[in-house]
């Protein structure tokens, strides 16, 4: 096929996945099955388009996450996940061990695989994805503790899975790599990329502030440059890009850049076209022939993985941060995180690693873990919501973010707010004096019933209403309290001694 004919084959894959977002939202599933299946169908099954290069799938694979790791740091509210940092990093690291040792346990004694190959799965499988989770995150209202928790531990897990994958693939044939050797280099590259991270970010923070750019929409892409800067910057200092370019984009994120929401805003359409381009790459890189034979031992380490190894990760990870005294997860908390760990993108890449680098029997573990992601993510995905439900941890009445192009409340340093009153809410009933929101913020608009108006002090709120409120950038968590008190406890909440922590 002539470029022509290659340009219109992408372009026309691209339509249909983007139309194809508006299903999954509907049913909830990630989009990711459906990029997959688009794989499956252009390849050798399919139109018989030929791609077997592991090598070359594993190196845009790596760029690809990156990527998409960029636009959750970008995306990703500091404030929101400040308190959940300690807890994520704790699960990143100790859980991510525990779930690699429980999963290769239980394959090397359930499947009788050998442990090399044994860990390699645990490894591969230890990581959840991000843009699985924060796709999930969008459309299931969590208390901002716990979404914080999800958000962080997605963004930062990849890298020490990434380094053990490595070291695994890497090992010569019949030796493995001792404990205390993996756990210096991780630490060592994990140092690394963390250090060039807090160093990019903070210095392209305060340069694009101080230059003044002749067109805007070079911003956005000056943002997605360092990004990617600090990924290579850190694979070629031997660290960790995937940390490095998480922590980078975290602080640009939440700096107050020139256009920061155009830049978001590009960084979302860029990671959408990073997952489109990656899925539909793994599954031409899947052999639909080969796949059958790998779904008994595919369903067992999928149990394994989400009925024992997550689990125990995220025990064990309550367990120290508890003993820390970094935080209390209660056990409904940890239920939802458990069945929360969603796998992705992450683990059919990571997969390609040691099948590009030769290991003994690594094409069968691509295979499974192909089919571990495609099972699991039907079955967890559309659960969550329902899940979170029945564990009583949802807050449909939780203020967020709606972001707008208005410059002004960039130079006001103020932030608008979207509320949507839910039924049996104490704000029902309220007036909207009777708020006692801070000076510095205001309810400046309602919707109700399709039509909108711009509210007196005396109007009353009833469920179903949607707010609008402006407030400045110091004031949002004060507000955010405020409203989550009278949700939980009605107008006398102080009385209550809720404060809406």
């Amino acid at each position: 096929m002539n470029l022509d004919t290659w340009l219109l084959l992408a372009s026309a894959v691209v339509i249909v996945a983007i139309a194809s977002v508006r299903v999954a939202h509907r049913t909830g599933l990630p989009s990711l099955l459906i990029y997959l299946g688009l794989g499956l169908l252009l390849g050798e099954a399919g139109l018989g388009i030929e791609f077997e290069n592991a090598q070359l799938a594993q190196q845009i694979g790596l760029i690809a996450l990156a990527v998409i790791l960029a636009e959750g740091g970008l995306t990703t509210n500091w404030e929101h996940v400040r308190r959940a940092v300690p807890t994520s990093l704790v699960l990143a690291t100790l859980g991510v061990a525990v779930s690699i040792f429980a999963l290769a346990g239980a394959v090397h004694w359930l499947l009788a695989m050998d442990w090399r190959s044994a860990l390699l799965l645990g490894a591969v499988l230890a990581s959840t994805d991000a843009a699985a989770v924060f796709s999930v995150l969008r459309r299931l209202p969590l208390p901002p503790r716990l979404a914080g928790i999800l958000e962080a531990e997605s963004g930062f897990n990849d890298a020490p899975t990434v380094i053990v994958v490595m070291m695994l693939s890497t090992t010569g044939p019949g030796a493995l790599p001792t404990v205390g050797h993996v756990v210096l280099d991780a630490v060592l590259e994990l140092a690394i990329g963390a250090a060039v991270g807090l160093v990019v970010g903070p210095l392209g923070a305060y340069t694009l502030r101080r230059v003044a750019l002749p067109a805007s929409g070079l911003y956005p892409i000056a943002v997605l440059a360092l990004a990617l800067v600090t990924y290579s910057g850190a694979a070629l200092l031997h660290g960790s890009g995937f940390l490095a370019v998480y922590i980078a984009t975290l602080v640009l994120g939440n700096a107050r850049l020139p256009h920061r929401v155009a830049t978001r805003g590009f960084a979302e359409g860029a990671a959408w076209l990073a997952q489109i381009g990656l899925f539909v790459m793994l599954g031409l890189l899947a052999s639909p022939f080969e796949l059958p034979s790998t779904v008994v031992p595919g369903m067992i380490g999928g149990l394994a993985l989400v009925l024992l190894a997550r689990p125990l990760s995220v025990v064990a990870s309550a367990l120290v941060v508890r003993l820390g005294r970094i935080d209390v997860l209660s056990a409904r908390e940890q239920v939802f995180l458990s069945w929360a760990g969603l796998r992705g993108a992450v683990p059919i890449v990571l997969a390609t690693i040691p099948w590009a680098a030769g290991v003994s029997g690594a094409k069968g573990i691509f295979n499974e873990v192909f089919v571990i992601v495609i099972v699991f993510t039907m079955v967890q995905g559309p659960t969550l919501p329902y899940v979170a439900r029945v564990l009583g941890i949802s807050a449909p009445g939780e203020a967020r973010e709606l972001d707008v192009e208005a410059a002004p409340l960039e130079e006001l340093n103020a932030d608008l707010l979207q509320v949507t009153i839910p039924p049996g809410s104490g704000l029902h009933g309220v007036e909207i004096f009777e708020l006692r929101l801070p000076s510095d913020a205001a309810v400046t608009m309602v919707v109700r019933d399709n039509h909108s108006f711009v509210p007196e002090p005396t109007t009353r709120l009833r469920a179903e209403d949607q707010l609008l409120i402006v407030t400045t950038a110091p004031l949002r968590q004060t507000v955010e309290r405020r409203l989550r008190a009278i949700s939980r406890r009605g107008k006398l909440a102080g009385w209550f001694g809720e404060r809406g922590e």
